[in-house]
């Protein structure tokens, strides 16, 4: 399932946070790519101990805590700490797909990657190129999104980001491990809370009631929380 999640940063957070990143020390992004991934990624990246990246990464945690479609989509259990990377001058990534554990720097703690997520902070016409393309099962999705926005996929999708030949292409990128691993149970149960959301003008309703304990028995059955 990929999903474009609209409006996860308001545009008054997206410009505070383009200010910072805009003057943050940039590293080369190689930095945190496993041994397949590295001799494909050619980009830029904050490190993972910069202050800015941990004061945004902090603002987008908040904003997802309080977004009840990526709630219902994702269904997270655990999300790894928002990084940041930025795409000029030709850069790029070929096809990878995204390594299924990843530890979480300075502490003990690791997160299976069951979801990748990309939150956009330049808008479509501040560069050419730099599209994230997501290959699955039902082909192939250009994605390139408004400042703010976010598209959640499954991480086990291959996927690429073309070259940006102009201007500069700037997101947090990170991964979610949901209380339900398997993505075809959650693309069910994202669809029937979201077909109870759009019939439950009353809930008191005997079938709201009945589907709504279908969904919640449903997550019984398979999350792990």
């Amino acid at each position: 399932m990929l999903i474009a999640i609209p409006d996860v940063l308001t545009a008054e957070q997206v410009a505070r946070a383009r200010q910072r990143l805009d003057a943050a020390a940039w590293i080369d992004g190689k930095v945190t790519a496993g041994p397949q991934s590295a001799r494909a990624k050619d980009n830029l990246q904050l490190p993972e101990s910069d202050p800015t990246a941990r004061e945004l990464g902090d603002v987008i945690l908040g904003a997802l805590q309080r977004n009840p479609l990526f709630i219902s989509a994702a269904l997270p259990l655990r999300i790894f700490p928002p990084l940041f990377n930025r795409y000029q001058g030709g850069q790029s990534f070929g096809n990878h797909v995204d390594n299924a554990i990843r530890q979480v720097t300075g502490t003990p703690h690791r997160i299976r990657t069951d979801l990748s997520a990309t939150l956009f902070f330049a808008n479509p016409d501040e560069y050419d190129g730099g599209e994230l393309v997501v290959e699955d099962t039902y082909g192939v999705h250009s994605v390139k999104l408004p400042a703010g926005h976010l598209v959640l996929y499954p991480s086990t999708s291959l996927h690429s980001v073309r070259p940006v030949t102009r201007g500069a292409r700037v997101a947090s990128f990170f991964w979610i491990q949901s209380m339900v691993r398997d993505d075809g149970q959650r693309t069910l149960l994202f669809d029937l809370d979201s077909a109870i959301q759009r019939v439950a003008t009353d809930t008191d309703h005997p079938a709201v009631v009945q589907l709504t304990g279908i969904y919640h028995n449903l997550i019984r059955r398979w999350a792990d929380a």
